[in-house]
């Protein structure tokens, strides 16, 4: 066994050697004095400074228990992101530093506070960018030399679309007519990043800066402008404006003269919902970021969508939350497509799978929703079945388990037999997710299909009533594709509507979905620790043509442990199976039944169900015989 100063020294030389590996990590990065110099001389600044400057020092060096200390004290003082970014920028040996940290991850906590302070620098780049008056002052730029329009230009496609609102501002402005070619021709420079806000500002009233607007789209020439072009194409009353949507469409992509506008939105529709990577929002990370760094911040930024006031004549912009910018901006194609052409179906479908996509976020939807706006069953529930076995057809496709389940549990709500085994394409939908990798979607697709009642035998019945026993059972059991979703509540829920959708197929003696099957489930399931589940097993049951079923009813009617309103019910049950099937109980059970109503003990009511199954078992007359004559009097 080590000895106490062994152990000691061992941990001595183990916390040498970290140190002297993190200074040679950043070797080459600036003293504690140089990373001082060009400190802000304002109190709030110097103080924010030297702060900052102890944390990169203390990490230099591998003193990271003093490290994490700064960090934290920078996050605690709530900086101005637009000052710690000047900070990082003044000092970018520094900057790199907390670069490496990340990178390298010396230590866990280090990493996130690092992580955490590299987003509020993040924030303030993205503050300085969007800041109004730098950039109103570029655009003014832009009328002066060649030089100052060519430094105008970088810094606002610096700005990118945030430059957008001002740019067209001052075309729009009559008193800046000077300045309106110099604009015209910086307005494509601004790139990808533009093509947004020049999109919804094609609803502007002002003709010239939309065929301006037009003309940029063409020239910044991504696909992603295309069905915005056409819709002019088609539905514009000016022929001069078609005509420059044309050169435009040219200038991108010809072929696309010949698609309608309506399924160019709903192909653009489709690259958001599978997050086509060139639609991605404005990106927060700066450039020079790892991509470990990068990806983090990408988590928890925002995006921007743009509308058009028509009563202000101008572009506004709602931040969203990144994680899922892409599915509205996808629910905002389909509405497009659908403006384009009512008739096109299909943008439905993919609106609905988009709306429980975007819900599948657990983010609250962003503002311009407004109060009050339905989510996203309702609408799911008001479509009908075919579009929502087109949103189930994506989300079998693509293996999405939230989407599925809205589909499915909307379906539920509203689709009969035939609509449901409703085929898209040469899949049923419905019953693909019959076998889907997430209990809930299956279980939910069984209790819908059961539900319906059908009347038309199709192979995968097998599968609706291996679910729907399943889901009665299914409990607490471990479940890798849910077990973040599944919980007793949600396993109570499903065994309810479960033995619910059986107790109706038993009923309705439907010959599609053979209940029977589950026979050996519902059985065991009369000790089920639940009361409302073992009553409504006993009701399946007694419509099952079995001994076994007969007798396994009759067992949880006598057996004494259960509560009253539990052996009442199972009488009840008994009586019923005694109807269907007549009499299949063995001599003693029948004994016991008799025992029972015989017995001044026993609780009124529970007697009268118990007599009035032992009646239905319509026994020869002498049991009934012997139960008269032993309650006469001598």
């Amino acid at each position: 066994m080590l000895q106490r100063k062994t152990v000691s020294a061992l941990l001595l030389v183990i916390l040498s050697a970290a140190t002297v590996c993190m200074a040679q990590m950043f070797e080459g990065s600036p003293t504690p004095e140089e990373m001082r110099l060009g400190t802000p001389e304002d109190n709030g600044s110097t103080e924010l400074a030297e702060v900052w400057n102890d944390f990169l020092h203390y990490t230099k060096i591998g003193r990271l228990d003093l490290a994490k200390g700064y960090a934290q004290a920078i996050l605690q003082s709530n900086p101005d992101p637009v000052k710690l970014m000047d900070l990082s920028k003044e000092n970018p040996a520094g900057y790199e530093i907390l670069l490496r940290v990340v990178d390298s991850a010396p230590d866990a906590e280090l990493v996130v506070l690092s992580k955490q302070i590299i987003g509020i620098i993040e924030q303030g780049r993205f503050a300085r960018r969007a800041e109004p008056k730098n950039i109103v002052e570029e655009i003014r730029r832009l009328g002066s030399t060649e030089r100052g329009w060519t430094m105008a230009v970088k810094r606002l496609q610096n700005a990118g679309e945030y430059a957008i609102p001002y740019m067209l501002d001052a075309m729009a402005d009559p008193s800046r007519k000077k300045e309106f070619p110099r604009i015209l021709l910086a307005l494509p420079h601004i790139g990808k990043d533009a093509i947004r806000p020049l999109a919804a500002a094609l609803q502007t009233e002002n003709v010239a800066v939309k065929a301006e607007i037009i003309k940029a789209l063409g020239q910044i020439g991504y696909p992603q402008s295309l069905a915005y072009l056409k819709y002019i194409i088609e539905n514009d009353d000016s022929l001069e404006l078609r005509t420059i949507a044309t050169n435009s469409i040219g200038q991108i992509d010809p072929k696309a003269l010949e698609i309608p506008a309506a399924y160019l939105f709903y192909r653009l529709a489709e690259q958001y919902y599978y997050h086509t990577e060139s639609l991605a929002p404005a990106e927060s990370a700066d450039a020079t970021l790892r991509s470990s760094v990068a990806s983090t911040l990408r988590s928890t930024s925002f995006g921007n969508i743009w509308f058009w006031d028509s009563a202000g004549q101008q572009l506004l912009r709602e931040e969203v939350d990144r994680s899922y910018f892409y599915e509205l901006m996808a629910m905002r194609a389909c509405e497009w497509a659908l403006l384009a052409d009512p008739g096109f179906g299909r943008a439905i479908g993919l609106w609905l799978a988009a709306f429980f996509k975007a819900q599948s976020t657990g983010i609250e939807m962003p503002d311009y929703f407004g109060a009050g706006h339905a989510d996203a069953l309702v609408y799911a529930t008001t479509a009908g079945p075919e579009y929502l076995h087109q949103a189930l057809a994506r989300a079998v496709r693509d293996n999405d388990a939230y989407v599925a389940f809205g589909a499915v549990e909307a379906l539920a709500v509203t689709a009969g037999e035939k609509s449901l085994l409703y085929r898209v394409g040469t899949t049923q939908p419905l019953i693909k997710a019959l076998s889907f990798n997430s209990r809930a979607v299956r279980y939910s697709a069984a209790i819908a299909i059961a539900e319906a009642g059908p009347t038309e035998k199709f192979p995968e019945s097998r599968y609706v009533v291996r679910n729907l026993a399943e889901a009665l059972v299914s409990g607490l059991q471990q479940d890798a594709d849910d077990a973040d979703i599944w919980d007793v509540d949600l396993a109570d829920t499903y065994a309810l509507r479960s033995a619910r959708a059986m107790l109706k197929v038993a009923q309705s003696r439907n010959s599609v979905i053979d209940i029977s099957a589950a026979q050996h489930i519902l059985i065991n399931a009369i000790n089920d620790n639940r009361p409302e589940i073992r009553i409504l097993v006993g009701r399946i049951l007694a419509y099952l043509n079995s001994p076994d079923a007969q007798r396994a009813v009759a067992v949880m009617a006598l057996n004494s442990q259960n509560s009253l309103d539990v052996r009442i019910a199972a009488f009840e049950s008994l009586a019923t199976s005694a109807k269907l099937h007549a009499n299949m109980l063995a001599e003693q059970i029948i004994d016991s039944i008799y025992t029972l109503i015989g017995s001044g003990e026993t609780d009124p009511e529970l007697r009268s169900a118990a007599a009035a199954a032992y009646g239905a078992l319509n026994l020869p007359s002498r049991k009934v015989k012997d139960l008269i004559l032993d309650q006469a009097k001598n």
